[in-house]
Formats: structure tokens, C-alpha cells, sequence
């Protein structure tokens, strides 16, 4: 029971970083690799505050403007820079692990004896685990409620137009490109969130815990649109948290069944792959479905 409810409490906690991918990944619709970079700032941001005797609310809430901050630097070199998107993350992500090792100074930073957002006084008096889905909780419903009023904006939805049609939206006098800026922004500023938290988690920052997050998200969103289908875009927002939450389940299975977790990386990989198949497999088989009435039909 311990093992489902550490699931769960993982899940929306990397829910959040789902939540932030999927403002650029579904929303402005394109990849932005910044966010194996963002994870582990906001990580490093939150726990040396930590160290250093910050309040862990404080804390957290610089891991959120720190993921900002390098989604500031993508949006830059992609608008104003000109440099291909996929580039312009892979640029920021590079040069904000030299920057997580002066902010750590070495590899990795423990917890140990700290306070954080998740062992206060009223939540250690909660079963095992249960701080942590309490926490999560909380915040990936702040999260969405926060997101889907801003959506519904005029601002939100010419942030949403510039997904859906940039020349349009131009016609319209948007200005994608501060659009997409401030989508960069708010998605990574989300992604860093994601990792102050599971710092706090964890109990430790590490330079290299980005790696592979960008797989995990979208996992997450794939799962949960695989699972729910068409839905209205708050919905959907949800749908993405519940998605992170069922592959924390699959991958708890996947342990269960005696994988180690070193191979966690392969499974998380594949996973993605087999889901972002399934609607392919599912208008395949609807096909075929139609056409075996056709012939059927007198």
C-alpha cells in the first residue's frame, strides 16, 4: 500500500512538470528541450535556498521564477536570436548545468535535517507518503485552476491563437512572438516548480536529474489523452495530472515484476512510444472495422 501511495504522490508532483510541457508541447506546439535543463535549476535554486535557511514556501517559489527565468533565455534566442527552437533549448540546457554547479558547488546536494514543504509539523502527523500526496495535490489543483482562468483571457487566448495559427493570429495583431516568450516562461517556470519540489521529495538536488524528464512528461500527457479522449482544454489540464499518476502506477508495475530500476530510463522510453502509437493502432483498426462492414453489407 505504502508502494501505491508513493506512486500517487510522485505522480502529481511530476504532474506539475507535465502541466508546464504541455503549454509548449500541445498549446504553442513545439518541443522545448530546455526543460532537461529547467528541472534540475529549480531543483538546485530550492534546495540551496534550503540549505541556506530560506523558508521552504519561499523556496519553492524561487524554483518557480528560477524555471522562468531560463525559459526567458530560450524565448529569446528563439524570437529575437533566431535560432531554431530545438536549438535554443539545447543551448539553455547546456549552459545552465555549469550554472547548477556553482549554484550546488559539486554534483549533488542532500536535505538532510532541513525543513521543507513537506515535513512540517501538521503533515508529519499523516500516514507514511501521505504528506507528499497532500502537497501535490494542493498544488497541481492551484496549478490547473490558475492555468485554465488564464487560458480563458483575452491575453490566454491569443496565447492559444498563436498555437492554433500563427499567421492568423498575426492578422489579428498578436505578437507571437511575446506569446511564445511568455509560454517558454510560464512552462518552464512550471518544469522548475516540478523540480523544487521533488527535490524536496527526494531529499537531494543533482545536476544531472533532468535527464529523461522530457520523456516523463510527455508520457503523462500522452497517457491522459490515450485515456480521456476529447475534452474540453481544462479538462484536459486533469487529464494530464491523472496521466502522470498512472505512469508512476506503470512504472511501480514494471518493478513489481522484477525490472531493476536502472532500466527505468528504457521502460519510460517505451512507454511513450507504445502510447503515442495507440491512436494510430486505434484509426487502424476503426478502418478496418468499416470496411468489414462494407463487405458484409448487402
Amino acid at each position: 500500500m505504502s508502494l501505491i501511495t508513493s506512486s500517487i504522490g510522485q505522480g502529481l508532483l511530476w504532474g506539475v512538470l507535465a502541466l508546464g510541457l504541455y503549454l509548449t508541447f500541445r498549446i504553442l506546439n513545439f518541443p522545448d528541450m530546455t526543460v532537461e535543463g529547467t528541472f534540475p535549476f529549480g531543483a538546485a535554486i530550492c534546495v540551496s535556498a534550503l540549505v541556506h535557511g530560506v523558508n521552504p514556501l519561499a523556496a519553492t517559489i524561487l524554483s518557480f521564477f528560477a524555471g522562468m527565468v531560463t525559459g526567458l533565455v530560450t524565448g529569446l534566442l528563439y524570437t529575437k536570436g533566431k535560432i531554431p527552437v530545438l536549438l535554443a533549448g539545447i543551448l539553455t540546457m547546456t549552459g545552465v548545468y555549469s550554472v547548477n554547479l556553482r549554484i550546488l558547488g559539486k554534483a549533488n546536494v542532500g536535505l538532510l535535517n532541513k525543513n521543507t514543504l513537506l515535513n512540517g509539523q501538521l503533515l508529519q502527523k499523516l500516514p507514511i507518503n501521505f504528506p507528499t500526496i497532500v502537497v501535490g495535490l494542493i498544488i497541481a489543483i492551484i496549478v490547473i485552476v490558475l492555468l485554465a482562468v488564464f487560458l480563458d483571457t483575452n491575453l490566454g487566448q491569443a496565447f492559444i491563437a498563436t498555437g492554433d495559427n500563427e499567421k492568423m493570429a498575426q492578422s489579428l495583431g498578436i505578437n507571437t512572438d511575446n506569446m511564445k516568450i511568455l509560454g517558454l516562461m510560464l512552462s518552464n517556470g512550471l518544469i522548475g516548480l516540478a523540480g523544487g519540489l521533488l527535490a524536496q521529495n527526494g531529499g537531494y538536488a543533482d545536476v544531472n536529474m533532468g535527464i529523461g524528464t522530457m520523456v516523463i512528461g510527455l508520457a503523462a500527457i500522452i497517457i491522459g489523452e490515450v485515456v480521456y479522449g476529447n475534452l474540453s482544454l481544462t479538462a484536459r489540464l486533469v487529464a494530464v495530472v491523472i496521466g502522470s499518476i498512472i505512469y508512476r502506477l506503470i512504472l511501480l508495475l514494471v518493478l513489481q515484476l522484477g525490472f531493476s530500476t536502472n532500466d527505468f530510463k528504457l521502460i519510460s522510453a517505451i512507454i511513450l512510444a507504445i502510447c503515442m502509437m495507440l491512436p494510430l493502432f486505434e484509426q487502424k483498426f476503426r478502418t478496418r472495422k468499416l470496411l468489414k462492414k462494407g463487405v458484409e453489407k448487402p
